[in-house]
């Protein structure tokens, strides 16, 4: 049996609040005196191992590195201090957020305590067996002790990610476009409930339906068929696994775990990822499906799975093809196998298609059925130099630094809350701005980084190899040229570029990557960037409420 240590105490007692929180939200599908005692029971043991795991791992950060395990810590507290945050920041509207769906009533209290207390021993003689079982030789534990940093930031930034998920996702915001031109009602409708047609009737999603869907159904059978709950649950998994697929490229291509964690939670805290981590919308899988593709070629993965990657790409839009192609090309260098590639993908895209409107009959229409491309007339634009001067704002600066958002009062009974407005109805081109000085002086601190990302990329240019910050550079040029044209409010399409900017200035910064002076200057900039990008979210809580209170 083991030895009950401060190490094992105190992962019980760290599991208990957030146990706690999680029950509560599960008591909405688990509610009679057995449901919530086995409920308990098995979450208990579960948040007892992996705290106790993680606490194992810190101890011995400590004995080896103790500045690197102080500021890992930091970047914890931060991101649980801000989850806290927005939580008091949300719970001011009421009619938007219910802080008590969290909570336990009475009569669960009394299975709860049964369900927690019977966990402790259970617990205890769980770790004692898999410590006999060898548990450290298995594929499982060797994969979690070596990305523990960034499955733990993942599932941090899943937890902002998903509150943020079950306020703006909700019924009453009955409108699209309300958030940064969104289709967030569309994607509700096809990811959580059975009316799945696509009412805009586009055939640029061929087989989104098989792609996306299935997850929600699985997630589905742990919250007793709730579709709706699970698609804010799978949208916010999808903006954790960004976080982790960041720090995994960055960890496994620069080898320093500090600089991995510090670069995935400057990109999970940035405004693109608050917004599209939460929102519902195809950009989050399409920027997950990219971040897989990437760290499939660094891992030099067979060809099945970027064939996989790519069809899951173009089935949740067609121009996202575009993004395989170029990373494959510049990786790889090989034309006859990019040819392969192309050939094998283009063979199962009517197939997918096809399969799509079986399994899903009229979801939309099939792909040579070119005529509904006619839809997508509307979100052309003139290029200009100020649209250029502008795409390259937001691109750089506000898909990170969240400004004062547009709040336009137009077509629908809720202000819209948008980054930039084309020119529409004889309307100028219009772009958010930074009103505050916090936001000012980040966007200052922010462009000194880029600079300095950018004189270390060229001042190494001949002396490593750069194929990735090549397919980062393409990718993010690629957009540029295709939203230079395209899109009403091009923050909606920020999942695209803000991976790829940010994985470039990993690269760049990476002779920096041990040196603690930057180290704690990014550390910095993210406690601001935090603090900055709350302002985001209270805005889009004050323009909702003014409408649904």
């Amino acid at each position: 049996m083991l030895t009950l240590n401060k190490r094992f105490l105190s992962a019980w007692a760290l599991g208990i609040p957030p146990g706690y929180l999680l029950l509560g939200f599960l008591d909405n599908y688990y509610q009679s005196a057995i449901e919530i005692l086995l409920a308990a029971f098995l979450v208990y043991i579960l948040a007892s191992l992996a705290i106790y795991f993680v606490l194992g791992r810190a101890i011995r950060k400590f004995q080896s590195k103790p500045v690197d395990a102080l500021l890992s810590i930091g970047l914890g507290i931060a991101v649980i201090t801000f989850f806290a945050a927005l939580v008091n920041m949300a719970s001011r509207f009421p009619r938007m957020f219910d802080a008590t769906s969290y909570l336990l009533p009475p009569a669960a209290l009394t299975p709860f305590v049964i369900g927690l207390a019977a966990a402790f021993p259970a617990s205890a003689w769980m770790i004692s067996t898999l410590r006999r079982a060898n548990i450290q030789q298995t594929r499982f534990y060797k994969f979690v002790d070596a990305n523990l940093g960034g499955l733990v930031i993942a599932a941090l930034f899943f937890c902002v990610y998903f509150l943020l998920a079950s306020i703006f996702n909700q019924p009453i915001f009955n409108f699209d476009d309300i958030f940064f031109d969104t289709d967030a009602k569309l994607w509700r409708f096809r990811f959580g409930t059975e009316h799945y047609e696509d009412y805009y009737g586009r055939t640029v999603h061929p087989f989104v339906l098989i792609v996306v869907r299935p997850w929600v159904w699985l997630i589905s059978l742990f919250l007793k068929g709730d579709m709706l709950y699970a698609a804010f649950a799978l949208t916010a998994l999808t903006g954790a696994l960004c976080v982790f697929l960041v720090w995994y490229f960055v960890r496994n291509s620069v080898g320093h775990p500090l600089y991995a964690l510090l670069i995935a939670t400057l990109f999970g805290a940035s405004s693109t990822q608050l917004a599209f981590g939460s929102i519902i919308e195809s950009y989050i899988f399409l920027g997950a499906v990219a971040l897989i593709f990437i760290v499939l070629l660094l891992k030099d993965s067979p060809t099945y799975a970027l064939i996989i990657a790519g069809l899951a790409a173009f089935g949740i839009t067609i121009s996202n093809l575009a993004q395989m192609v170029i990373a494959h090309f510049m990786v790889k260098r090989n034309i006859v196998q990019l040819i392969k590639y192309g050939l094998i993908v283009a063979a199962l895209i009517v197939p997918l298609n096809l399969l799509n409107n079986l399994i899903y009959p009229n979801a939309h229409p099939y792909l040579w059925q070119v005529d509904t491309l006619q839809w997508e007339e509307k979100n052309v634009f003139p290029s200009t130099l100020q649209r250029a001067n502008f795409l390259g704002r937001v691109m750089l600066l506000h898909s990170f630094i969240a400004p004062d958002p547009l709040l336009l009062k137009e077509d629908i009974p809720f202000l819209k809350v948008w980054m930039f407005r084309a020119a529409l109805k004889k309307a100028p081109l219009q772009i958010s701005r930074y009103e505050t000085d916090l936001g000012k002086a980040l966007v200052v601190i922010w462009l000194g980084f880029v600079a300095l990302g950018g004189a270390l990329f060229l001042k190494n240019l001949f002396k490593r190899d750069d194929r990735f910050a090549f397919v980062f550079i393409l990718t993010i040029l690629f957009y540029f040229v295709f939203h230079m044209r395209y899109g009403r409010d091009v923050f909606l399409y920020s999942a695209n570029w803000t991976y790829a900017i940010t994985l470039f200035l990993a690269l760049a910064w990476q002779d920096l990557a041990g040196r603690r002076w930057f180290q704690v200057s990014l550390l910095g900039f993210i406690l601001l960037l935090l603090v900055n990008n709350s302002r985001l979210i209270l805005i889009m809580l004050w323009a909702s409420f003014m409408h649904i209170r």
